[in-house]
């Protein structure tokens, strides 16, 4: 069952158009992965999904259209964004961005136990709880951004370049605890990633964009062994 389907997707910045047609579906509990070069419109696909650019075109998610609803609504039904940049407030503390992770949340005592279950993920984050996020390292950020989307207890998570800037056993510590959020917590992911090889690793399928389309999709096992895709339009 698709969780998230998107047809004819396209997405504006001001009198500039970014995406021209895109179409691509997530399943249920699935990883989806879209790869291309710098300016193929990959973050641009995440921002139009939740709704933060002009876009025109079909959005599904959870069997609602969510095209043309404020970001707010959408963030309610279980789709949470991990920007690039990571997105954190750095000067509150690491718990308070937890907390401000579930504002949309009533239920004061899930939230408490959620708040563990993060630091149970994340040691580092609960060594540094009191400690103003803009202090801690980059992977220490991309943890609590993570977390703070989680907060949301999302059916969906969109993750926008998560190992940019890192160094690769950061990286790797991190891509970890995604696949076990993906098959522990069962949350769904679409993840823009510049590292080809490291997305196909992850994820069940991909799309790769070209200048706002898709060019190419298929199982993301298929695309990784096939030497001649990697080489012409991942460059590994």
């Amino acid at each position: 069952m698709s969780l998230l389907q998107v047809n004819g997707l396209q997405a504006w910045y001001g009198p500039t158009q970014a995406l021209f047609g895109v179409s691509f579906k997530l399943e249920q509990g699935g990883i989806t992965t879209i790869l291309g070069a710098n300016g193929a419109g990959k973050t641009t696909t995440l921002r139009a999904v939740c709704q933060t650019v002009k876009t025109a075109g079909e959005i599904q998610f959870s069997g609602q259209r969510v095209d043309g609803k404020a970001t707010e609504s959408i963030v309610r039904m279980g789709m949470a964004h991990v920007p690039d940049g990571r997105g954190t407030f750095t000067a509150l503390s690491v718990e308070e961005n937890l907390r401000l992770g579930a504002y949309t949340r009533r239920d004061r005592d899930g939230v408490e136990a959620d708040i563990e279950r993060m630091y149970q993920r994340f040691p580092r984050l609960k060594e540094r709880f009191r400690q103003q996020a803009g202090t801690l390292s980059g992977g220490e950020q991309q943890m609590l951004a993570i977390s703070r989307a989680l907060m949301l207890r999302p059916k969906l998570l969109l993750l926008d370049e998560p190992s940019f800037g890192l160094a690769p056993l950061i990286v790797q510590e991190i891509f970890q605890i995604m696949r076990s959020i993906n098959q522990e917590d069962k949350v769904s992911m679409l993840l823009v990633e510049q590292n080809a090889s490291l997305a196909l690793g992850l994820a069940d399928h991909a799309y790769l964009l070209e200048t706002g389309n898709v060019v190419l999709s298929g199982p993301a096992a298929d695309i990784r062994s096939d030497e001649s895709i990697r080489r012409v339009y991942l460059g590994y």
